[in-house]
């Protein structure tokens, strides 16, 4: 059941909220923001209401711009109705809509510490680190992260900033293109 709409991340920001659906469905691109943006603000203030992601077109940058803002999944506006009726349902119930495979190579590569020279930067990450970006990867929010490693968020987010320095990267959607990057050169 559809619980509210919004055409705009400020209308979004305060309707999901207001309203507490199950899964929200937000458009990669709104008129004043991103949906990711949205996606980041609503899980970080309640981490029950999960987001799919819907864009125009398949983007490396963006669908890990999704994942590390904490959405469940990520499909193309050609999706046909019933599908994507299917797609929220499994979001709904705790399925994740991203490629696992993909997020497993690009998970194991993280692990190995990487084999080219542009991966020597991940040989620098503590094991603490590595487990983090791991975890930033699955699309887990700082306070989940706390949560699964039983750490305050306070100490999560130096991990982040500590880890994305030695990447020599200032934000998280910096260091989710390069491990876009690492599957891609995996592929």
């Amino acid at each position: 059941m559809v619980v509210g709409e919004a055409g705009t991340a400020a209308d979004a920001l305060v309707r999901i909220p207001a309203t507490r659906p199950d899964v929200a469905v937000l458009d990669v691109r709104l008129p004043d923001g991103s949906g990711v943006e949205v996606c980041r603000e609503i899980r970080s203030q309640d981490e029950s209401i999960k987001c799919l992601m819907l864009t125009s077109f398949a983007d490396d940058e963006a669908l890990f711009d999704a994942i590390m803002a904490g959405a469940s999944g990520y499909v193309l506006k050609a999706i046909r109705g019933n599908e994507l009726l299917t797609a929220v349902r499994d979001v709904a119930a705790g399925k994740s809509l991203l490629d696992p495979v993909a997020t497993a190579r690009v998970l194991e590569r993280l692990r190995d510490g990487g084999r080219s020279k542009e991966d020597d930067r991940l040989a620098g990450l503590t094991e603490q680190e590595r487990k983090i970006l791991n975890l930033i990867g699955e699309g887990m929010t700082n306070r989940a992260i706390g949560e699964r490693l039983h750490l305050a968020e306070k100490t999560i987010k130096n991990y982040v900033s500590s880890l994305l320095s030695k990447l020599g990267m200032e934000r998280r959607s910096q260091a989710a293109a390069y491990v876009a990057r690492m599957q891609a050169e995996k592929h």
